[in-house]
């Protein structure tokens, strides 16, 4: 769960939030389905990689460098909005100082986690997200007098397809599966239990949310805001009490938190495992490229969100697919869970997913 929980509200009150719904189930089945077929990936494979290296393995080079562009322009495009929107949201809780001042102040403490190492940084996102998951509870209750139902009702199929690159980023997590074979080094069973509640949870959740926040501010209270003010937290400060729009920020700090944590080592582990780096310099590329372009305000939240959940995700996508099926062939392992092969649907996302990057390179164009 990340940074694309704040952007889903208004990209679905653009769509209807039926419409919205649909998307947000459609694709969360879908990654439940390939955070499943990485899992199967990873415990066919006896040597340690990131998904990198495990297209390298099944697909060759070409697949190898096709998932290092998309790990690296998807990373570094999630690293870059987190530290942006970690700045602004911390800004709106305390209302002192510069944002940019946060922003490196939340840096400082992300790498001093992960420094530490994968199961520190594992057990401080289990914290965080039992926290995020009460406080969207919270703000349900505080707020379910004031939620109006015909904020739900609207459908708008000129914008059936707007929530797609948002709700494809707020999914993406599939670098984190081979994370996952590391903290469950001596109970790898656990490892398809474990996958399919982590995909569950950010399913049922991005649903609330948009149902609460949709509800209560609505698309034309939405289009009244200026655009960095369409992100859900801010539009929950200028629109609800105060209590709820502190509570709202805190949920934009912790989801962009455990995302942070997620990605950063995973994008280290790339380095480390596929390209054999050294860990200095692994974590002197992984963190340099977001820090600079935050101090230099290259990039704005919104876009960079847009672009990497269709271009990045997409290409993940496609490529684990095509490394499951090879997996399932010349895998070096027996793993401790096997899916069916899934031709027909592995297809069918294929064409999903490929016609996503196509369409959001036209946007972009």
């Amino acid at each position: 769960m990340g940074a694309g929980i704040l952007a889903i509200p208004y990209v679905v009150a653009q769509s209807g939030f039926l419409f919205g719904f649909i998307i947000i189930v459609v694709l969360g089945l879908s990654f439940l389905l390939l955070n499943l077929m990485t899992g199967e990936i990873v415990l066919r494979t006896k040597q340690q990689h990131q998904l990198t290296g495990y297209a390298e393995k099944y697909l060759g080079p070409w697949g190898k460098r096709l998932m290092m562009f998309s790990m690296v322009f998807g990373t570094y495009g999630a690293l870059t909005a987190y530290l942006i929107g970690e700045g602004e949201s911390l800004r709106a809780i305390f209302r002192w100082g510069n944002p940019l001042w946060y922003s490196i102040l939340f840096f400082v403490i992300a790498f001093l986690i992960i420094y530490k190492g994968i199961k520190a940084a594992g057990k401080a996102e289990l914290i965080l997200i039992g926290v995020l998951l009460l406080i969207v509870v919270l703000i349900g209750i505080f707020s379910y007098q004031n939620i109006h139902l015909s904020n739900l009702a609207s459908l708008n199929w000129a914008k059936f397809f707007a929530p797609y690159g948002v709700i494809l980023f707020a999914l993406m997590g599939m670098p984190s599966v081979p994370e996952m074979q590391e903290v469950l080094e001596q109970e790898k069973q656990k490892m398809k239990k474990a996958i399919i509640i982590g995909s569950i949870i950010p399913i049922i959740l991005y649903i609330l949310f948009a149902f609460i926040v949709v509800g209560l501010i609505g698309l034309d209270n939405f289009e009244l805001l200026a655009p960095n003010q369409k992100i859900a937290t801010v539009a929950l400060s200028i629109y609800s009490f105060p209590t709820l729009g502190v509570l709202a920020n805190v949920i934009a700090v912790l989801s962009m938190f455990t995302s942070f944590l997620t990605l950063s080592i995973a994008l280290i582990e790339m380095y480390e495992y596929d390209y054999i780096f050294p860990q200095s310099a692994a974590l002197l590329l992984t963190f340099s490229v977001p820090l600079l372009i935050t101090i230099f305000s290259l990039a704005t939240f919104i876009p960079i969100i847009a672009i990497t959940g269709a271009i990045a995700g997409g290409i993940q996508a496609i490529l684990i697919i095509f490394s499951y099926w090879k997996a399932k062939l010349h895998g070096d392992r027996s793993p401790e869970y096997s899916l069916k092969t899934h031709k027909f649907l592995g297809s069918l996302l294929i064409l999903l997913f490929g016609a996503g990057v196509v369409l959001e390179l036209f946007n972009v164009l």
